[in-house]
């Protein structure tokens, strides 16, 4: 998933059944369908797990104080040829400015880093500032939630197994909830959906 020409990767679920990650987006410009996101953050955001960083790169142009944080030396250094900042970092490793961050964004599914949305919203809550929000991408209403272990399959060659999770529109309101957030707003932008979650 290094770089846009790749083939085709899935996600395997701990039920079997399959979902094809979308890399040639990932490596992209930044979709229209981020742009309801991008304008709802106003002040110094961080996007975790950025990936390639087409939304840290449009946070940026958007005149957005913005730093994407990813485990991946490859994705930061994608990151910041767009000529957005990153660092190479695990979330839940110690970040700059924790706690004065005014919006943290989990999109692409990174609802599920770690396999357990609660732990990683209470993350987010604890690198907001007063104000803050988390924007959150979800799966559609009625996909219901998982956590488990998943993998990445790519034709004969199958990765890692590592925790994962899922999260629709109807699940995040008693997930934020016990990360102390509240649901401020459900909103949907094409085919996808997403989330603004303050803190209460």
């Amino acid at each position: 998933m290094r770089d846009r020409a790749a083939g085709a990767y899935w996600l395997v679920g701990p039920d079997g059944l399959r979902s094809r990650l979308p890399v040639r987006r990932w490596h992209g410009a930044a979709e229209v369908t981020t742009a309801p996101v991008v304008a709802r953050c106003v002040g110094p955001t961080l996007d975790l797990g950025c990936g390639p960083g087409r939304l840290t790169a449009a946070l940026t142009r958007a005149g957005t104080t913005a730093l994407g944080v990813d485990v991946s030396a490859r994705a930061v250094a994608l990151t910041r040829a767009r000529g957005a900042v990153a660092v190479r970092a695990d979330l839940f490793d110690p970040l700059p400015a924790e706690g004065r961050w005014a919006h943290v964004v989990l999109l692409d599914g990174n609802i599920g880093i770690g396999g357990d949305p609660v732990a990683l919203l209470s993350r987010c809550r604890s690198l907001l500032g007063p104000a803050g929000t988390v924007l959150v991408e979800l799966d559609p209403p009625g996909a219901g939630s998982w956590q488990g272990l998943a993998h990445v399959l790519s034709g004969r060659d199958r990765g890692p197994v590592f925790r994962w999770a899922r999260l629709d529109t109807e699940a995040v309101h008693d997930t934020a909830a016990r990360a102390g957030l509240a649901v401020r707003e459900v909103f949907r932008a094409g085919r996808r959906w997403f989330a603004e979650l303050p803190a209460p």
